[in-house]
């Protein structure tokens, strides 16, 4: 079993991977900021560590002793209107371009194996309606270039002999508060996420990333797409969520909203494969699109329509 440096313990997917980890055997150390993130992940079974990732000598003696260091470091905007300014991101930048360099240097200093770095996979050209892979061209919008240095990072490291994965997450979701605010938004009738109808838009849930990091630790080097099976329209997709919370069918964004900076990146068509994975390491999502994601999401929200009421059938009884 692997010794394992985990940064973004407390995030979204990172919750979800430590205790995937933890339950196969690994022995876990997980970065968490505060006091009681630090006693939630120790709850879990990990063993916390306070460390600075801008710090390089407070990340190397985080990272010395371990054999794995997975690397889910994010500083995500808090709501959909912050994402569409360029200062919400800054911090995000900095862990991305600085944080994920300092910590694979420290990681190759010491004698790790294998770096594991979170990417972003919709940073692909538009594909109209074809089939996307690692391959596939990558334009990034001015607000995520730094997603090409973290991935920078990892192969810094994988040069030096060792194994360094990029895992270019598609656009998660789950029963968070991103969501609710998507589906509020479709409740008063605006379509959840701009581009054309007939615009595929790339998927995975959070349970399915987590996986997909856990099984990263047995692919080889290189870089690898992580989405659902089965990408889904704009259109298809703003359907979904509308039957997930009982409404009519939402109308389409303004199109001209696709030309304002993270828009302009959501309005792309891509229809993403995640072949390359499945066939390194056997992983497969649990579930295959958000055909089924979306309806189980807004029901852990509890936004999901109470069911009719059966209708009891009422007998006459003779005597």
């Amino acid at each position: 079993m692997d010794r394992i440096l985990l940064t973004g313990a407390s995030g979204v997917v990172g919750r979800r991977v430590l205790p995937l980890l933890v339950s196969s055997g690994h022995r876990v150390t997980a970065v968490g900021r505060t006091a009681e993130q630090q006693e939630l992940l120790r709850a879990v079974g990990a063993n916390p560590v306070s460390m600075d990732l801008l710090d390089p000598a407070s990340v190397r003696a985080a990272v010395d002793g371990h054999d794995v260091v997975i690397n889910l470091a994010t500083h995500m905007p808090s709501s959909m209107l912050r994402m569409l300014f360029r200062r919400s991101w800054r911090e995000n930048d900095r862990i991305r371009r600085e944080g994920s360099a300092i910590l694979a240097s420290a990681a190759a200093a010491t004698g790790a194996r294998r770096f594991v770095q979170e990417s972003f996979a919709p940073i692909h050209e538009d594909g109209g309606g074809d089939w996307i892979d690692e391959r596939w061209p990558v334009r990034t919008a001015l607000y995520n270039r730094t997603v090409l240095d973290a991935e920078a990072s990892a192969e810094r490291f994988r040069r030096d002999g060792a194994t360094g994965v990029v895992l270019r997450f598609a656009w998660f979701y789950g029963p968070d508060p991103m969501l609710r605010q998507i589906l509020a938004g479709v409740r008063r009738g605006w379509a959840p996420v701009p581009g054309t109808p007939e615009a595929y838009w790339p998927t995975i849930s959070h349970e399915d990333a987590a996986t997909a990091v856990v099984a990263a630790l047995e692919a080889p080097g290189g870089i690898y797409e992580v989405c659902d099976d089965e990408p889904v329209t704009r259109k298809e997709f703003g359907q979904v969520c509308a039957e997930a919370i009982g409404v009519g069918a939402p109308r389409p964004v303004p199109r001209w909203l696709g030309l304002i900076g993270v828009l302009e990146l959501m309005s792309r068509s891509l229809r993403l494969s995640n072949a390359k994975l499945r066939a390194a390491t056997g992983w497969a999502p649990r579930l295959r699109s958000v055909r089924e994601g979306i309806p189980e999401a807004a029901r852990q929200l509890g936004l999901a329509p109470a069911p009719a009421p059966s209708r009891a059938r009422v007998g006459v009884q003779g005597g």
